[in-house]
């Protein structure tokens, strides 16, 4: 095997890392810092897989590596991350313990959703369920977002004891349903899911020209975004049901 044939494995593994490290600074209370590492890992879960198509890298150990380091950066981190947020901000304010740890459960949860997209062969060119770095993305934005601004009207509300607890029921949900979720990989053949990629995009576009406007910090555009992204979803899977054929996480 030629050196590059290991080039998508050692990206995977830099994301495992990032996610690794991630962990290890949220334990110190650094959560925007641990953001930072959590995008490091969702860049390097993009280039192994451009990196294998690149190389013609494919294996099956390629494969169950990505999930395994998947349910560290995507799984494991933005549950200790909202976790531990609300155990510095929260608890001090009357928060019963116990609710500080209802976050955990999006790391068994998102373990589940990737061993389901490992094994379900419905999955081509949408996913069925929020994508795991999805969840990850908004749970770390919403972190980073309190942290730097703890007195915003969104951190008073997410540092409360209802909001976060309430918010990983409804992800842990939506990362094991049969909702069907477009990926943003644009594809030729599929003009219909392209279209909603681009209404999306659209989307996005308006959440930043308001946050750049209104002059707020900028991991609201990754939290509103991702937050759009699900309701865009659940309307089209109320609208148009099931028909939607279920990508490549």
């Amino acid at each position: 095997m030629t050196l590059t044939k290991h080039i998508p494995n050692t990206v995977t593994c830099l994301n495992l890392l990032c996610g690794t490290v991630g962990i290890v600074t949220a334990c110190s209370g650094m959560f925007r810092l641990s953001f930072c590492l959590m995008l490091g890992a969702a860049l390097c879960d993009f280039l192994d897989g451009a990196a294998a198509r690149l190389f013609h890298a494919y294996s099956e150990k390629g494969r169950e590596l990505d999930s395994l380091a998947d349910i560290i950066s995507f799984g494991v981190l933005p549950a200790v991350m909202l976790c531990l947020l609300m155990k510095a901000y929260s608890f001090g304010q009357g928060t019963p313990q116990w609710l500080c740890y209802t976050p955990l459960l999006i790391a068994p949860f998102s373990a589940l959703r990737l061993a389901k997209f490992n094994l379900d062969a419905r999955q081509h060119t949408t996913f069925l369920g929020l994508p795991t770095p999805a969840c990850a993305m908004l749970c770390g934005s919403l972190a980073y977002y309190t942290a730097s601004s703890p007195s915003s009207f969104l951190s008073v509300w997410t540092l409360g004891g209802v909001f976060v607890p309430a918010l990983t029921l409804v992800l842990c949900f939506l990362l094991v349903c049969e909702i069907p979720m477009f990926s943003m990989k644009i594809s030729r053949e599929d003009r219909v899911e392209n279209r909603k990629r681009i209404a999306f995009g659209i989307n996005l576009l308006i959440v930043g020209a308001i946050v750049l406007v209104l002059k707020v910090n900028w991991s609201m555009v990754i939290l509103l975004g991702f937050v759009v992204y699900i309701l865009m979803n659940v309307v089209y899977f109320l609208v148009l049901g099931r028909g939607t054929q279920p990508s490549k996480e």
